[in-house]
């Protein structure tokens, strides 16, 4: 099984080397774009509506448009940085709460957790722990230059680790058309409802969680606007059709006008008055 991701998580003072990899995968059958005529494989250039050519990888850079039209150029250096400090922490369990405590819309994508090489008994510690005491740790980790939220738990007899949403990742319920606003239910099924939701909103409090590396990643972006460290795309001039008016309303002229008669040739005109 491939490992995506190598490093370590601890809880406490207890430290594990762990290997992530992935556990599950994506089967949707892929498609490509050809050209109808040759089959050919189509190609996507990299063009720049101003230049007007296409642009290689190096002469590409990253920005943040902070408002429209303005943006903030993000340097190479200043993401790698920004991602090294974050990928050199170790992933710590922070919290340990009961499953039933988490919804299932916070769920995003399962890694299998394996130990590495001589984290075997603290990686059996932690799993028979978690067993144990039914509960699941809250921990955090930098994956492909973003900070997930995760949920360490046991799945046959194996540590998984559950990457979630943070809170403002989640879209507001609100937000969902036609919604009834009531419903007929009886006492009895309203009062079973209302303890169910105690049960699942007691303890978990996903609000003390947040993304340090895109709350760092904006401070990056707000401190490079404060210092005017901004730029503003140059507008593409738009093409004169003069010329091409001109040309055109020319090739007109030439077209519609009359054809010249053929002159006589005046030797034939002396002789068939000399005959007459």
């Amino acid at each position: 099984m491939h490992t995506i991701w190598k490093g370590s998580i601890s809880f406490g003072l207890v430290n594990i080397p762990i290997k992530l990899h992935a556990a599950t995968e994506d089967k949707d059958v892929k498609l490509r774009t050809l050209h109808k005529e040759c089959k050919s494989p189509i190609k996507y250039e990299k063009v720049c509506p101003v230049c007007e050519k296409e642009v290689k990888n190096e002469d590409i850079v990253k920005a943040f448009e902070y408002t429209k039209g303005k943006f903030v150029v993000l340097d190479d250096d200043d993401l790698e940085k920004l991602k090294k400090e974050n990928e050199d922490k170790a992933v710590e369990i922070i919290d340990f709460v009961k499953i039933t405590e988490i919804d299932p819309i916070y769920y995003s994508r399962s890694y299998y957790m394996s130990p590495g090489d001589g984290g075997g008994k603290a990686y059996s510690l932690l799993r028979k722990a978690l067993d144990e005491s039914d509960k699941v740790g809250i921990a955090k980790i930098v994956i492909r230059s973003k900070e997930q939220l995760a949920v360490v738990r046991v799945y046959k007899n194996t540590l998984v680790m559950e990457t979630i949403h943070y809170p403002d990742e989640v879209r507001g319920a609100i937000d969902v058309p036609n919604v009834p606003a009531e419903d007929k239910v009886t006492k009895k099924e309203l009062d079973t409802a209302i303890m169910l939701i105690d049960q699942l909103t007691a303890e978990f409090e996903p609000e003390k969680y947040t993304d340090d590396y895109r709350n760092e990643l904006l401070e990056l972006i707000e401190a490079k606007r404060t210092g005017k460290e901004t730029v503003t795309p140059t507008e593409k001039e738009p093409k004169s059709n003069v010329t091409d008016l001109m040309a055109a309303l020319q090739a007109s002229i030439d077209k519609t006008k009359p054809k010249k008669a053929p002159a006589r040739k005046k030797r034939t005109a002396t002789k068939t008055r000399k005959e007459a």
